[in-house]
């Protein structure tokens, strides 16, 4: 077996290179092993990463199980809900790249044969797949699972519940008494937050493409089976080194448009067409967004996951998991259940025992909650290159919708406005220059539309955005408009009062007036100046492409 540790620490010439080794404390056994690293996202300001340590060492219990060195190497990791609301947000898209940048860096600085990512939270997953896909080595991700849904007065919360209940007080729906209340409640443990928001839609999608242990996506973090699936893992990392299972092996076209398929049926958040492309263009494959709504328009939505419904992560897990759902779609031909996996088997063999024991929460495919996907690639006047909605999260009656626009060049003047009872009914707020150059960092808006949510105005006003939302926002949340208004996109030409026309089931976004005008607005059009930013986030602004292409680096 040929390996890149052969390069650190084989032959005579690499004698300084082992004493370094052996200053770490490794032995002479240790390095004639394979060198599997572990990269750990663990830290002390993630709710979902607060306890990646013990599931590194988990890791490390299989790897060496199975023959292998294990070494375990840090990440760094925004919490997104701590972030969310100021100028932290900003650097949370961004930090994608970083940690696929730094998962490049220690792999080849090291000559790591193997790697186990051990994420949790929203770019933190992709980011580390990004990283692996540029390396093509034997690879394997379990992340930490799903924190447990809190309770309050009978009723099973979420983040996504407080963030409403914001809404709801400023409202004086609640009063600050029962805001303080439910804070200390909704979120009751450690792990990736209760809903299908970012975190676990990409958890989810790890392992429906392929890349993790059936489990991954859903069992809870405070579950011992936990740490048994990252043994596991561990010990599978090894076999997958052995048979010479690279990372592009897995994550393929085929296994692509399988992680979409399950997108559509779970019904995850919008910030996985932003990933998802990210990952493919890692691996080198075009996906147009078309793909998204031709697939949308086959694979029926199964799953009513918080935000768009009642149940929680945890819901998922008992009701079967992954595995379910993608035994439901492979029933129909929906799947290519010959790919690959990273359990050294084919899909089909993964999910040939898969059982649905819940079905309200996994509904059958001949009975779904809508026989079209969770989400949809909107185009338009406005959306030359697209725009996303989690469709799936928005009520009947805002699926078509007509209404004045509310304009405001960042989220912070459309939230003060939402917050001091200026937004209507019919209403559909506009909030530009927030996309990944303008922003930069297409900051994520959970606060506007939580805001929206918890004063009742979700089913009455439209929020659209060249910034993106939180998987937990819900409502006609329409985001990642492309190109941008700091790109000269159409939305900055934009005036208050224009009636914008939304048409989610025909996939259209426009503004409706006439081409002339259209064209006469752009001759006219000159970006506002961008807002002045320092440090990395400058050299961000220069290289980031558009929101339709990922938002990656070029």
């Amino acid at each position: 077996m040929n390996l890149k540790s052969d390069n650190v620490v084989r032959g005579v010439e690499r004698a300084p290179n082992r004493s370094l080794f052996y200053a770490l404390g490794y032995t002479k056994e240790q390095l004639e092993r394979p060198l599997v690293g572990i990269i750990s996202a663990y830290s002390e300001i993630v709710p979902g990463h607060m306890y990646l340590d013990k599931v590194a060492e988990s890791v490390k219990t299989g790897i060496l199980m199975n023959g292998g060195t294990p070494i375990t190497i840090p990440s760094i990791g925004v919490c997104d809900g701590i972030a969310m609301g100021h100028r932290g947000m900003k650097y949370s898209l961004p930090s994608r790249e970083l940690i696929a940048d730094s998962v490049e860096t220690m792999a080849i600085a090291h000559g790591l044969d193997a790697l186990v990512l051990v994420p949790n939270c929203d770019k933190i997953v992709p980011g580390m797949i990004m990283g692996a896909l540029r390396l093509n080595l034997p690879t394997i991700l379990v992340s930490g699972g799903p924190m447990l849904a809190g309770e309050r007065t009978g009723k099973s919360l979420s983040l996504s519940s407080i963030f409403e209940a914001v809404g709801a007080a400023k409202a004086n729906l609640i009063t600050e008494e029962e805001l303080c209340e439910m804070e200390q409640a909704v979120c009751p443990s450690c792990g990736s937050c209760a809903g299908m928001y970012t975190a676990n839609s990409m958890n989810c999608l790890s392992e429906a493409i392929g890349l993790a242990l059936p489990g991954n996506g859903s069992v809870p973090a405070v579950y011992s089976e936990r740490y048994r699936l990252a043994k596991d893992s561990g010990f599978k990392i090894m076999d997958l080194l052995r048979e010479d299972i690279k990372i592009k092996d897995i994550i393929n076209e085929e296994s692509i448009k399988n992680a979409i398929a399950c997108d559509m049926a779970l019904g995850c958040s919008t910030n996985t067409v932003l990933h998802l492309l990210a990952i493919a263009a890692e691996a080198d494959i075009y996906v147009d967004l078309n793909l998204f709504n031709e697939l949308s328009e086959k694979v029926p939505n199964l799953c009513h996951l918080a935000p768009a419904g009642p149940h929680h992560m945890q819901d998922l897990y008992h009701a079967g998991g992954i595995k379910a759902v993608q035994a439901q779609l492979a029933s129909k031909n929906l799947l290519n259940t010959e790919v690959l996996t990273a359990t050294t088997k084919t899909l089909a063999e993964n999910i040939k025992d898969a059982h649905n024991y819940n079905e309200e929460v996994i509904r059958p495919i001949d009975n779904p909650y809508s026989q079209v996907g969770g989400l949809a690639i909107l185009f338009g006047n406005i959306a030359r290159k697209g725009a996303v909605v989690k469709r799936s999260a928005v009520a009947p009656e805002m699926l078509k919708h007509s209404g004045p626009a509310r304009v405001f060049n960042s989220e912070d003047e459309a939230i003060k406005a939402i917050y001091a009872g200026e937004i209507k009914e019919k209403d559909v707020v506009v909030i530009r220059y927030e996309g990944p150059k303008g922003g930069p960092g297409m900051r994520e808006m959970l606060n506007p539309t939580s805001a929206l949510a918890g004063m009742k105005l979700d089913k009455s006003v439209a929020l659209i955005t060249d910034g993106r939302f939180s998987g937990a926002s819900r409502g006609a949340s329409i985001g990642h408009i492309s190109p941008e208004a700091a790109l000269g996109g159409e939305i900055g030409i934009i005036e208050e009062g224009d009636i914008i026309e939304i048409d989610i089931p025909n996939y259209s976004l426009n503004l409706k007036i006439s081409d002339e005008e259209l064209k006469k607005r752009m001759e006219n059009f000159q970006p506002l100046e961008l807002n002045k930013v320092s440090g990395w986030l400058d050299r961000y602004r220069r290289l980031v492409t558009s929101s339709d292409k990922g938002a990656v680096l070029k």
